[in-house]
């Protein structure tokens, strides 16, 4: 193994019994200085990593969106090509972010030092995260709007008497509508305080209308909130997920709690529960799986190697990533119980996203952010660009826009098509042998190869499978609102596949840049942009080469 702190590992290393040779007090150790003019931050505890990965990755993907792909796509179906997605897809590369950047000790945008050629990687994640964090903040303010109706004493969605009711308007629970009878164009009158008291939406993406200004005010307050959350940085925002990651848990087991007990609640867990194995032969039902695996473990954004680059070199991450993707899919499984079982009754992350963008940024330029206020005036007009971008999803017509934000921006192809190659960069160009050398040396063992054949044929054959099954079986965007199904028109697809490559792209046209201002013959240019920039030496302190592993483990 290469490196100026390499480390023998003796026959028995699949035992955790890898030497490291040295000792010191492990209690306190050192600030790890870094080369240069800044001083990177490091989480305070060792639980910090935890709960702020944990409050980045737990939030409406397990609550929302695995739910509602579950009983759009058959139930209990849906749950076997998740479990397998989670394992060779989701599981790895989520260990694959963290160690990427627990070993650069740098965030999203410089950590592809390692394998130059793929820098564009940086760009890509870092883009996606904007594009993420604009949309989530409104849906952060939709929710903000239901909890401010909710503290009326005749709640709006409980009755038909308001003025944005139709004809068609019905109470669930009753058998009529205005003065006729329930049919199929019937709408709830909860529907209809989504569609016409909340977006007072209109017909289309051409129709942008006006701004709700119940909207605009409920999305100037949550940007505000994000602001001064994160101004301070990762030591102040570590803390605030304390809470965000532990109180939507509690309350989804309320919710649970209250789910289980109605009546008919077993008929909607057993939906749930019994797979519908003929759905299984619907492509787009696996599609469907993978494409939430990756966006619930926050995946291909940044956040990750973010979050691991303010480990301690010698951290024992993987243990950590186990736990954290068993916690999870946990969530994203209990909250089916809860949905189903009020399902049956009806008878039939944010913070940690917007510290990931500002990380970007000081890392890029950290002697301009060491001065004084620099860093919170940046951050200032980072969150008021991505308001004003939001502003066009608190139009009438907004809600159209989200839905293109919400598949082509952060989502899909993205995702799937970024990790892709960050498997192939570190697997294929970096080395797996090097790499997985170097994630035993940082986590103090060395455990069972799973990750490592993963990230060097596993994984990519299956997103590369995927990323291509998308392709062919392509359909133009809808979007479903009550008895209607909006074809968006050709402009807007136009506008939805740029928007995807306007992240995707930057990795090829990275590539080509870097090898045609690299110097020498066509063989020197390969070897030049393939080679790590990274400086091991900066890797770890003295007093991390020299701690015996017996002593690392002890630790914990």
């Amino acid at each position: 193994m290469d490196g100026v702190h390499a480390i023998s590992y003796r026959s028995s290393d699949f035992s955790n019994a890898a030497a490291f040779d040295g000792v010191d007090d492990l209690k306190k150790p050192p600030e790890k200085e870094l080369k240069g003019d800044s001083k990177r931050s490091t989480f305070a505890k060792k639980i910090d990593f935890a709960f702020s990965i944990a409050g980045g990755f737990v939030g409406l993907g397990n609550v929302w969106r695995f739910p509602y792909l579950c009983f759009k796509n058959g139930g209990g179906a849906f749950l076997i090509p998740y479990v397998l997605f989670v394992a060779i897809g989701s599981l790895p590369v989520f260990f694959l972010e963290v160690t990427i950047g627990q070993y650069a000790r740098c965030g999203s945008a410089l950590a592809w030092m390692i394998v130059p050629v793929f820098k564009g990687l940086g760009i890509a994640m870092n883009l996606i995260n904007y594009y993420l964090n604009i949309y989530y903040a409104v849906i952060l303010a939709w929710s903000l709007r239901y909890f401010v109706a909710s503290m009326s004493y005749d709640l709006p969605w409980s009755s038909c008497d308001n003025d944005w009711n139709t004809g068609s308007c019905y109470v669930y629970g009753s058998n009529s509508t205005n003065g006729s009878s329930v049919d199929s164009n019937s709408v709830s009158s909860v529907v209809e305080f989504w569609e016409h008291g909340v977006l007072k939406i209109s017909d289309g993406v051409d129709e942008p209308g006006t701004i709700v200004w119940e909207l605009l005010l409920c999305l100037l307050v949550t940007w505000i909130v994000i602001y001064f959350c994160i101004w301070k940085g990762i030591g102040w925002t570590s803390k605030i997920v304390y809470f965000t990651a532990t109180f939507p848990i509690i309350m989804l087991l309320v919710l649970l709690v209250r789910g289980v007990t109605l009546p008919g609640a077993i008929d909607g867990i057993i939906f749930y529960l019994k797979p519908e194995i003929e759905r299984l032969k619907d492509i787009q039902v696996w599609l469907d799986a993978a494409t939430q695996v990756f966006f619930s473990y926050a995946l291909c954004k940044g956040m990750l190697t973010t979050m691991g680059s303010y480990n301690k070199y010698r951290y024992n991450s993987y243990r950590d990533c186990i736990l954290l993707a068993v916690f999870n899919s946990g969530v994203s499984f209990v909250s089916g119980f809860a949905i189903f079982s009020v399902l049956g009754f009806m008878a039939k992350e944010q913070f940690v996203g917007q510290e990931t963008l500002m990380s970007a940024f000081v890392d890029l330029r950290p002697g301009f952010f060491k001065k004084p206020w620099r860093k919170e005036i940046f951050l200032a007009f980072l969150s008021l660009s991505q308001f004003v971008i939001g502003l066009a999803m608190v139009t009438n017509g907004g809600v159209y826009v989200l839905h293109i934000f919400d598949n082509y921006g952060a989502a899909g192809w993205c995702l799937i098509f970024v990790g892709l190659f960050q498997c192939v960069g570190v697997a294929w160009i970096f080395g797996i042998n090097k790499f997985w050398d170097r994630v035993c040396e940082m986590i103090g063992f060395r455990p069972i190869p799973w990750f490592k054949y993963c990230w060097l044929i596993v994984t990519p054959a299956a997103t590369l499978t995927l990323f291509i099954i998308s392709l062919v079986y392509y359909t133009p965007l809808v979007y479903k609102r009550t008895n209607v199904t909006y074809e968006y028109p050709t402009y807007a697809i136009v506008i939805c596949w740029l928007l995807a490559l306007s992240s995707m792209s930057w990795v090829p046209i990275y590539a080509v840049y870097r090898f045609a201002v690299a110097k020498g013959t066509f063989r020197e240019k390969l070897k030049e942009i393939t080679t790590s920039e990274y400086n091991e030496s900066n890797r770890m302190d003295a007093w991390e080469s020299s701690i015996t592993v017996n002593d690392y483990i002890a630790s914990y």
